[in-house]
């Protein structure tokens, strides 16, 4: 009886010892790998902006901002004085939206129907200021020195809107008192050079081939705030410079267009702008 139970316990042994080792051959095989579940790529959307050049800084980082919050649109930038972009639209260059550094510029591409005209909005300001290299020859210190005789001048050509609003400076300053027809006239003398944007202002002031220059306020980008100084200009004899910006008619994204010029005018888009020396 005793050895008969025995070999039962044995047996039963066994069986048990060649399940574990069953069950673990069984669980030692790699399982099946679930099929991917294919997901449709991101449509991508480029927009092409035509921004006045003093835009190019604050613009670079408004792309960066807005792509983020919408990974679907690239923004594609081209810079230029006002007036060339301009001209290429009118020649049929492609575009999605433009800025304006001038009203001028913005009312006539509209009259000309370049413009979707219920998307333009007046965005930001700016105003005038004066630049000279940070060694500053000239010793000018003030507003008043840009018209001591031998002065050299670098200002926008009076196409460009930087130099637009120059002429309007100096215009005003003829009748303000402190300056006069004197000052005006003194600086005009003193011009040397026109440029059709105003990054070449600044380029030429820093490299010390002009003794001043008018510019905008947002115009000094930080690789050069270690080479030039800025004069400020009273505000009795300075001008505002208005920036309007809409959406292309032909542009076939008129949406996402419009969603660009939206985040522009928001608040993240006009803390951005006015980072850079804009002003809301």
């Amino acid at each position: 009886m005793y050895n008969k139970r025995s070999a039962y316990i044995g047996v039963a042994i066994l069986l048990i010892l060649l399940t574990v080792v069953i069950a673990g051959c069984t669980s030692s095989s790699p399982s099946a790998s679930p099929t991917p579940v294919a997901t449709a790529p991101v449509q991508q959307t480029t927009l092409t902006v035509f921004a006045a050049a003093s835009l190019s800084d604050a613009f670079n980082e408004t792309a960066a901002a807005y792509e983020a919050q919408h990974p679907g649109v690239k923004i594609v930038y081209n810079f230029a004085g006002t007036q060339a972009l301009v001209s290429q639209v009118e020649l049929g260059a492609s575009a999605d939206v433009f800025a304006s550094a001038s009203p001028k510029y913005m009312t006539q591409l509209s009259g000309e129907g370049y413009i979707n005209n219920s998307t333009i909005v007046n965005f930001t300001n700016n105003s005038l200021a004066i630049i000279v290299p940070v060694s500053n020859p000239a010793n000018i210190t003030t507003v008043n020195d840009l018209a001591k005789p031998g002065v050299k001048i670098d200002v926008g050509a009076a196409t460009v809107p930087c130099g637009s609003y120059t002429l309007q400076l100096l215009n005003k300053s003829a009748n303000v008192t402190g300056y006069g027809a004197t000052f005006a006239n003194g600086v005009r003398a003193n011009i040397v050079s026109n440029e059709t944007d105003v990054n070449s202002i600044v380029s030429k002031v820093a490299l010390g081939e002009v003794d001043a220059g008018f510019v905008y306020v947002s115009d000094v980008p930080a690789t050069m705030k270690d080479k030039v100084k800025v004069i400020t200009i009273p505000a009795e004899i300075n001008v505002i410079a208005v920036y309007p910006i809409g959406v292309i008619s032909q542009s076939k994204d008129q949406a996402d267009a419009e969603s660009f010029i939206q985040f522009v005018t928001s608040s993240a888009g006009k803390t951005i702008l006015d980072n850079h020396g804009f002003k809301a």
